[in-house]
C-alpha cells in the first residue's frame, strides 16, 4: 500500500512538473508576428510642438533682443532700376576687376563696384539702406544707388516710397537719400571711436531680399583697409571695422549697432572668394558716415579737408633704415608745398603718432582721423622729432590749398533762348538714357522752335560735331551756327526715343 502510495505521489509530481513546464514554455515564447510594428517611445524625442516656458535670460549685457527690435523698424530695404546698357558697357562691367570679385562676387552683378548689382533681367539691383532722421532721410552705400534711374525703399512694414538721390561720395561709398514722409522711425549715431575688438554688434540688413535680417558678430579689427575704394586721384577713403556678423549681398548700406541700439557703422563690403559670407565683413564708421551725411545734406558735396602729408606705416624694415626707436605711428616721408602740415611745421623724417589724442599707427587711420573734419578746421597732431614728443595746431586745408568751402559744381541753371526754356537734365534721368549733361527744352509752341518738329521734353544731347553738357551749350554752338549754313540737332525723348531736327537749314 505505502509502495502504492509512493508511486501516486511521484505520478502527480511528474504531471505537475510538466504542467509548469508547458505553461514556463508558453509565457517565454517570442509573440506571433502582426503586420503592425509597435515601438516604444524613446523618451529623448519628443514633438516640436510639445512646448514648454522658455524663461532662460541671457547674461547681462549680451541680450540681442532690444536692439535688434529697436533697429529693424528703421533699416529699409533699397531697390534699384537701371536703364539697359550698350553691349560694350555690359562687357566691361562684367570683366570687373578680378580683385572687386573678391569681395563682391561675380553672380549677375557686373554694375562696377557694389555687391548689390544684380542685373536680374531688366536691370534692378537690391540693397539696404538706414532712416537717420524722421523726416526721411536715409544714409545708404553709393554702390548700392550708383547710376540707377529709379529708387524706391520699402519698409519693415511693406510701405513703399520712391526715393531722391540727395548726394552721393564715391570717396567714402556713402549716399543720402529721402522720402517724403515723416515720423519715421530712425536710428541714432553711436560713437564708432568707442567700440572695442571683441565688443558684441549686430548687422541688419536685406540679405538675398530676406527683408529684416539680424545677424550678431562681434568687431574683428578696426582701421582696415581693404583696396576697395582704389582711385586715380588716391582721395579713397578706408578705415574699415571689421566683424565677423553674417553679411551677404544685399546687405549693403544696412545698420552695424551696438547693443543699445546706436549706429556705429554702415555695412559696405565683405571679404569673399564666392560673393557670399566666408567669413568677415566690413563697415564704414559711424563718426565718418556723420560728417559725410551732414556736408551732402548742407553743401551737396564733401568738404574734404587734408593734413598733406605723404606717408609710410612704421615697420622694423623702415625703423632699421632710419634708426627710429619704436614701431609707432606714420613716418613722414614727404610734405605737399603749401599744405596744412606744412604750415604748422612738420618736417620730413618726423614721425606722426596722434590725432586729437587718437593714436594713428596705419595711413587708413590717419586718413579716416582727417576726413571727419572741413578746411579750415582745425586739429592737434601730435609727433615725434628724434624722440622728443611735439603737439602742434594744423588748420587744415582743401586740394587747392585753401580752406575755402567747396561747392557743388553745378551745369548752370535754366536759359530762356529764342523763346524756349532749356534746362538741366535731372541725374536719374540721364542714368535712365545712359547720357551725360544734355539740355531739356521746354515752351516750344510759343517759340522760334516751333518749326522744328521738336515736342516739349525733348534732351538735346548733341549740336553738330559738339556735344551739350549744360543748357548754356545750346544756345553758344546755335549762336556759332548762325554764321553757317544751319544745325543738325540731335537728342533723345525721355522714353528713350532718339531723333534729330535741322535748324537753319534751307
Amino acid at each position: 500500500m505505502q509502495a502504492k502510495q509512493m508511486m501516486l505521489g511521484l505520478f502527480g509530481s511528474a504531471i505537475l512538473g510538466g504542467g509548469v513546464a508547458v505553461g514556463g514554455y508558453k509565457l517565454l515564447e517570442p509573440a506571433p508576428r502582426t503586420t503592425q510594428t509597435v515601438l516604444a517611445a524613446d523618451p529623448n524625442v519628443r514633438y516640436t510642438s510639445a512646448m514648454r516656458s522658455s524663461t532662460y535670460a541671457a547674461p547681462e549685457g549680451l541680450n540681442f533682443v532690444a536692439a535688434a527690435a529697436a533697429v529693424t523698424p528703421a533699416v529699409v530695404h533699397v531697390m534699384t532700376e537701371y536703364a539697359a546698357a550698350p553691349q560694350s558697357q555690359q562687357r566691361r562691367r562684367m570683366q570687373m576687376d578680378p580683385f572687386l570679385r573678391q569681395f563682391f562676387g561675380d553672380g549677375g552683378e557686373g554694375q562696377g563696384q557694389g555687391e548689390d548689382r544684380e542685373q536680374r533681367g531688366g536691370g534692378e539691383g537690391s540693397g539696404s539702406g538706414v532712416i537717420i532722421a524722421a523726416n526721411g532721410y536715409i544714409v545708404t552705400n553709393n554702390h548700392v544707388i550708383d547710376k540707377a534711374s529709379k529708387i524706391t525703399v520699402v519698409m519693415d512694414d511693406k510701405r513703399r516710397y520712391e526715393a531722391e538721390l540727395v548726394g552721393a561720395d564715391p570717396n567714402t561709398d556713402l549716399a543720402v537719400l529721402k522720402v517724403k514722409a515723416d515720423n519715421l522711425p530712425f536710428v541714432k549715431y553711436g560713437n564708432s571711436d568707442e567700440v572695442k575688438v571683441g565688443q558684441w554688434v549686430l548687422a541688419v540688413g536685406n540679405p538675398f531680399s530676406l527683408n529684416s535680417t539680424v545677424t550678431a558678430g562681434i568687431i574683428s579689427a578696426k582701421g582696415r583697409n581693404i583696396n576697395i575704394l582704389r582711385r586715380e586721384d588716391g582721395m579713397g577713403i578706408e578705415s574699415f571695422i571689421q566683424t565677423d556678423a553674417v553679411v551677404n549681398p544685399g546687405n549693403s548700406g544696412g545698420a552695424l549697432v551696438n547693443l543699445s541700439g546706436d549706429l556705429v557703422g554702415i555695412n559696405s563690403a565683405i571679404a569673399s572668394h564666392t560673393g557670399s559670407y566666408e567669413g568677415y565683413s566690413f563697415a564704414i564708421p559711424s563718426a565718418l558716415v556723420s560728417k559725410v551725411v551732414d556736408d551732402l545734406l548742407k553743401y551737396k558735396v564733401v568738404q574734404r579737408a587734408l593734413l598733406g602729408v605723404q606717408m609710410r606705416e612704421v615697420d622694423a624694415s623702415l625703423a632699421a633704415e632710419k634708426k627710429l626707436a619704436n614701431l609707432n605711428g606714420l613716418y613722414v616721408a614727404g610734405l605737399t608745398p603749401n599744405s596744412s602740415a606744412a604750415a604748422a611745421g612738420l618736417k620730413e623724417g618726423d614721425i606722426i603718432t596722434d590725432i586729437n589724442g587718437l593714436a594713428v599707427n596705419t595711413s587708413s587711420q590717419l586718413q579716416e582721423q582727417v576726413a571727419r573734419f572741413r578746411p579750415g578746421d582745425q586739429i592737434k597732431v601730435t609727433y615725434l622729432r628724434g624722440t622728443t614728443p611735439t603737439t602742434v595746431t594744423a588748420t587744415l586745408r582743401n586740394a587747392t590749398g585753401t580752406t575755402a568751402v567747396v561747392r557743388e559744381p553745378t551745369l548752370a541753371a535754366s536759359v530762356k533762348y529764342e523763346g524756349a526754356t532749356l534746362s538741366v537734365v535731372p541725374t536719374q534721368l540721364q542714368n535712365k538714357l545712359d547720357i551725360k549733361g544734355g539740355a531739356v527744352i521746354t515752351g516750344i509752341k510759343g517759340s522760334n522752335f516751333r518749326e522744328t518738329g521738336m515736342a516739349d521734353g525733348f534732351i538735346i544731347t548733341r549740336i553738330d560735331k559738339n556735344l551739350v553738357r549744360k543748357p548754356a551749350d545750346v544756345q553758344a554752338y546755335l549762336d556759332q551756327a548762325r554764321d553757317n549754313s544751319g544745325a543738325l540737332v540731335e537728342g533723345v525723348y525721355p522714353d528713350g526715343r532718339k531723333s534729330f531736327y535741322p535748324i537753319g537749314q534751307e
